[in-house]
């Protein structure tokens, strides 16, 4: 398996595991189960709050700004330029209105672009984001930067983080996500690349705006011991009621990382999992897609499902991922 694989791997499974969870976001658990637990791409109800009118396979707003992070990236040989990215989310949301989506721009973001709408400079804009919008969007920095020296790894995440989630929380939740995608990119396997993921969210803390809120490395670390010691059934049931499955990023991230560990060998039912949840399931399964994906490689998915993706959606991904890896 190459670099390649396991990079186009990351941002495949990000949009494998948006798409399954599009049709089940913001649904509670019990209404997902009263459906059946999800075990492939649906469509999303015609009553559905947000995603109503979306095919089964579409992706939603978690991987199309990831995209837009990957192009930032790209345009800026490594960096974001927060103010081009604040233009390209305010772009972004005019043209998902356009188009009709109901699923647009989280809190976090949507303070801070209308913060930098009113002449706050984008370097400031995000001081008080603390939703779960960066990690969801951060896989392309894990790809573009190497894993090696945690310190440039974490910093390139604040950068990304700068225009609308520059918080401790937020940052450390995107740390862990974007460790986990860079060391399954670089070969490692899902045990180094969790610890890795936990030291990541420990620096990340550190930087930003503190923020009171729950501490992202230890429920992170906590996940591992319930994946260790209990079936997936209980597990399942402590993480809902005891992390949280809403779109606060001390929530959604260690969320992810728990469906993760309770499939450690199969990114596909990881994201279904993650889908199953309730609450915020789009994101919290394109985080544990996007982590899964990195380490285990495009080709641990379905050939179908990576087609249906493909299909209905279009991602150029290929080309994002060769021009993301140059920068690493």
């Amino acid at each position: 398996m190459s670099r390649r694989d396991r990079a186009l791997g990351a941002l495949t499974g990000l949009a494998i595991g948006d798409a399954l969870g599009m049709p089940t976001q913001t649904l509670p658990r019990e209404a997902v189960l009263a459906a059946g637990a999800v075990t492939g791409f649906r469509a999303a109800a015609p009553d559905h709050p947000l995603a109503h009118g979306l095919a089964a396979g579409h992706v939603t707003d978690d991987t199309e700004q990831a995209l837009l992070v990957a192009d930032a990236l790209i345009a800026g040989a490594g960096r974001i330029d927060p103010r081009r990215l604040a233009d390209d989310l305010d772009r972004w949301e005019r043209d998902a209105r356009a188009r009709g989506s109901l699923d647009l721009l989280g809190p976090s973001t949507r303070a801070a672009i209308q913060a930098v709408r009113d002449g706050t400079a984008p370097e400031l804009a995000g001081a008080n984001g603390t939703t779960n919008g960066a990690a969801m969007r951060i896989a392309p920095v894990g790809v573009a930067t190497a894993v090696a020296d945690l310190d440039d790894l974490v910093g390139a995440v604040e950068e990304a983080c700068l225009v609308s989630h520059h918080t401790s929380v937020a940052i450390a939740g995107a740390s862990a996500v974007a460790a986990v995608v860079s060391a399954g990119v670089e070969g490692h396997g899902l045990p180094l690349a969790v610890a890795l993921g936990i030291a990541a969210a420990r620096s990340g803390a550190h930087r930003g705006r503190w923020v009171a809120g729950a501490d992202v490395a230890a429920r992170i670390a906590w996940t591992t011991e319930l994946a260790g010691r209990l079936d997936t059934g209980t597990a399942v049931d402590r993480v809902i009621a005891l992390i949280g499955t809403s779109l606060a990023t001390q929530e959604s991230v260690p969320a992810a990382f728990a469906m993760l560990l309770l499939h450690p060998d199969d990114p596909w039912a990881a994201c279904c999992a993650a889908a199953s949840l309730g609450g915020d399931t789009d994101t919290i399964a394109a985080m544990t897609g996007a982590m899964a994906g990195a380490v285990h490689g495009v080709g641990a998915f379905p050939a179908d499902a990576v087609e249906t993706v493909r299909a209905v959606n279009d991602l150029g991904l290929e080309d994002r991922v060769d021009a993301l890896l140059a920068l690493r």
